[in-house]
């Protein structure tokens, strides 16, 4: 029997052939990136030095770690939340109170932040340590100091921390100056690239 008499045959037979058929058509257009991208990270793995291959490794288990961490403090502060909802209490204008969730919101950026540091890394974007993504992260946690500061702390703590954020940022942004027109000049280069007939 050949193919086509055996697809009529079943047609005609059958109503499910044609949802089989959409589904196999979807299911094929689902798993082939995903195919794609294994091999892909095959033939990346195969070209990766020991050391490189290390470095992989423990970013995907930091990432593991961190995404842990990031479902662990979403997971508290959502419950500090509803129990500050039902009993009442979640009044943003009482200090405490403020302190405790936007700590527990901050805490959960700088979890986030970190996390996209070890994605770019795993993805071959960047190297191990991002300076930029440091510094940004130490920004992160000053603000995040600023917003638990208890009300009482003494003046030469505060103007050490905002002496601290100055200078933070002062170096990001620099940052930020010396690497944006090579980010544009490559962006420019790559859309040229892609343009440009083969």
């Amino acid at each position: 029997m050949t193919l086509v008499a055996a697809v009529t045959a079943s047609w005609s037979s059958s109503a499910t052939f044609v949802p089989c058929v959409f589904a196999n058509r979807f299911m094929s257009k689902e798993i082939r990136p995903i195919r794609e991208t294994l091999d892909e990270l095959r033939l990346q793995w195969r070209v990766l030095s020991f050391y490189e291959r290390f470095e992989q490794i423990i970013a995907h288990m930091l990432s593991i770690v961190i995404s842990v961490i990031i479902v662990v403090s979403l997971w508290q502060l959502i419950r500090a939340v509803i129990a500050l909802l039902l009993s009442g209490a979640l009044d943003l204008l009482d200090h405490a109170i403020f302190q405790a969730v936007f700590g527990m919101v901050m805490t959960l950026l700088i979890a986030m932040e970190f996390k996209h540091s070890i994605t770019r890394v795993m993805l071959r974007r960047d190297h191990i340590v991002q300076v930029k993504t440091v510094i940004l992260v130490a920004l992160l946690a000053i603000a995040r100091k600023f917003i638990i500061l208890d009300p009482a702390t003494d003046p030469a703590r505060i103007a050490a921390l905002a002496a601290a954020l100055v200078a933070l940022g002062s170096v990001y942004w620099l940052m930020r100056q010396r690497d944006d027109p090579v980010d544009v000049a490559i962006a420019e280069r790559a859309e040229r690239d892609r343009d440009e007939p083969v």
